[in-house]
């Protein structure tokens, strides 16, 4: 089998508003359309051609954490990503820099879900 891409990730989210908020409203991601499926949810654009799809209903603890569950999203200035960040209220972790030369910070979303911000070493 040969895999094209990383399609989507899907989120199952406690309060479909809070995690709205944070990812249409601070993060500022395009909200996409979705299909109508008997459960609620919302759809938003990653990128050029990924997804984040929320789904609403989740009642169980979130595991993430920096060094396990989470996923990263590209940025091309470290800089910019931190003050957006600061200026939205939004805490973070300290940047780190990772042994291959890349930028990474981390902040939580409102079910505890690590994201981490990335600029690669060659940006």
């Amino acid at each position: 089998m040969n895999t094209e891409d990383l399609n989507h990730i899907a989120l199952h989210v406690s309060d479909l508003d809070q995690s709205r908020k944070f990812y249409g409203e601070l993060l500022g991601l395009e909200k996409i359309k979705r299909p109508d499926f008997d459960f609620p949810g919302e759809w938003y654009r990653l990128g050029k051609s990924q997804e984040l799809h929320l789904i609403a209903g989740r009642e169980d603890q979130v595991n993430s954490s920096t060094r396990g569950n989470h996923y990263a999203l590209g940025v091309k200035s470290m800089d910019e990503a931190e003050s957006y960040l600061a200026e939205r209220g939004i805490p973070h972790t300290p940047r780190q820099v990772r042994p291959d030369g890349a930028f990474q910070i981390y902040c939580e979303d409102p079910d505890g879900y690590w994201v981490e911000f990335c600029q690669n070493s060659t940006d």
